[in-house]
């Protein structure tokens, strides 16, 4: 299976905003962009202004570095979204919350995207009672998402327990830590996703 391998603070650095891709250290004076806010790269402080398309093209690249999805999976979803009723980039923003290790990250489970879809294909989450280890499975309405008995124990959801209430979780989830369970209660709408993306840009350059 196709994944990328450099350094993800190589990618909030290229586009010039934090993608939160490193749990903790994105909000420590340790990160990167912090340093170095400006594009990687021999000529990354000489570049100044971007065309149209380059826009267009960078809206695309972070949402999909944000949601660790690749292009060709990336183009799929956009096609998925494209044929459901109502605006296409809010489709798209909906099927890329609804991926399981997204749900496992915004529920407070795990410290970054990267580390939820760890814990997805490792087995240690089950949903609606079975063990799920794909982590681009996606969640519905009423759907329940819990950590697996034997896997309680492990640190990161002992963590997860300690911490509870330090993250807020969207109001289309329900967490409960003592139990390390997710409620599903709806999919969300585009007021509620704090994904700081523009949608629209990624749709003009699927549209071209």
């Amino acid at each position: 299976m196709a994944r990328y391998t450099g350094a993800d603070c190589k990618r909030c650095r290229r586009e010039k905003q934090k993608l939160f891709l490193k749990g903790a250290k994105c909000e420590s004076a340790k990160c990167p962009i912090e340093i170095r806010p400006y594009p990687p790269g021999e000529h990354g402080r000489g570049r100044t202004k971007d065309s149209e398309y380059l826009l267009q093209k960078r809206e695309k690249q972070k949402c999909a570095r944000i949601y660790g999805v690749l292009e060709k999976q990336f183009r799929g979803y956009y096609n998925e979204a494209n044929r459901q009723q109502g605006k296409t980039g809010e489709n798209l923003l909906r099927i890329l919350e609804s991926r399981l290790d997204n749900v496992v990250y915004r529920a407070g489970f795990a410290k970054s995207r990267d580390h939820a879809r760890q814990l997805v294909r490792h087995g240690h989450i089950l949903l609606n009672g079975r063990k799920n280890d794909i982590p681009s499975a996606r969640v519905s309405p009423n759907d329940i998402v819990e950590v697996r008995e034997s896997s309680r124990a492990l640190t990161p959801f002992q963590v997860a327990v300690a911490e509870a209430g330090d993250k807020t979780v969207p109001a289309w989830l329900e967490s409960i830590p003592s139990r390390l369970r997710i409620l599903v209660h709806s999919l969300p709408e585009r007021q509620v996703i704090d994904t700081q993306v523009q949608e629209q840009l990624i749709v003009e350059l699927y549209s071209k």
